[in-house]
This record gives structure tokens, C-alpha cells and sequence, in this order.
């Protein structure tokens, strides 16, 4: 029984022997660092994600000439927790308005704007009290103008200019 431990030792120190050549090579070849400094670590930005406040009235225009865009985006809201009483939606007079957008007055409602624009799925979002004369409620509220961007019968535009 002698012999087995000793063999049995032999075995463990050739292997703790060739773990050790490895690691050993690794560090003079640099594959392993022993000491690593500390590098710069990466600050994440924070995203501007916004308030979602359904205390503000919602008035939904649609400036495309798709019908029944402002229903469905009445719906969302609704859905997304907005009292069902304070969501208005309509037809724009135009129907070609670009871009998605969100309109709000008063410095003190651009985070319930960018809260609202993260709700319908993205939309620019923009100071102008242009339609403050909508506001019939009296209290706070968002203007909506849904943009030929959400519209399926839009046109495409190409970027090719036409032949003289």
C-alpha cells in the first residue's frame, strides 16, 4: 500500500507542477495580466424618458389623409391610462403635416410631452403655444399632430431629383 501513495503523490505534484508551468507561461507571454490597472469606466447617459401624466388634457389632430389615425391614437391613450373625458381627437385642417409632433406651452409641461411622445411611440417634441386657443378644459394639455410619417397612404418621396 506504500507504493500507491507515493505513486498517488507523484501524480498530484507532476500535475500541480504542469498547472503551474501554464500559468506561469501565460504571464511571461502577457496573456495574463496579475495586476491590471483599473481602466475608464464608461458613465452611461441617462435617457430622457419624460413624466407620463394623464392629469393633462390630450387633443389629437390628425394632419394625414389617413382617417381614423386620431381615434387610434385616442385609443392608446386611453388605454394608457388617460381619462377617457379629457382626450380629444380630430381632423387637422391640413393633411400634410410632416412629422410627428407634440406641442406644449409652458416650460413646466415638456417632461408630460416627452412622457406622452415615449406612450404613442416617439414623436418630436416642441414649445409653441399655437394651439392654446384649443385648450377648453382650462387646466394643462398637450397638443398631438399626427404627421405624414405614421400615415400608410403617405407618398413616397424619393431622393432622386426629376430629369431637365
Amino acid at each position: 500500500m506504500n507504493g500507491w501513495v507515493v505513486l498517488l503523490w507523484s501524480f498530484v505534484a507532476a500535475l500541480v507542477l504542469i498547472i503551474a508551468g501554464i500559468f506561469g507561461s501565460l504571464v511571461v507571454m502577457g496573456r495574463i495580466e496579475l495586476f491590471p490597472e483599473a481602466g475608464p469606466s464608461a458613465v452611461p447617459t441617462p435617457e430622457e424618458t419624460g413624466v407620463i401624466d394623464p392629469s393633462y388634457s390630450v387633443m389629437i389632430l390628425n394632419a394625414t389623409p389617413d382617417s381614423g389615425l386620431d381615434d387610434q391614437m385616442r385609443d392608446t391613450l386611453i388605454n394608457a391610462g388617460w381619462p377617457a373625458g379629457i382626450v380629444f381627437a380630430t381632423d387637422s385642417a391640413s393633411d400634410d403635416f410632416a412629422t410627428t409632433t407634440i406641442y406644449y406651452v409652458d416650460d413646466a409641461d415638456e417632461q408630460a410631452a416627452v412622457g406622452l411622445a415615449g406612450v404613442i411611440g416617439g414623436a418630436a417634441v416642441k414649445q409653441d403655444d399655437f394651439y392654446a386657443d384649443l385648450n377648453e378644459t382650462g387646466g394643462k394639455q398637450l397638443t398631438v399632430v399626427i404627421g405624414l410619417d405614421r400615415s400608410a397612404s403617405a407618398p413616397e418621396q424619393s431622393e432622386e431629383t426629376p430629369a431637365p
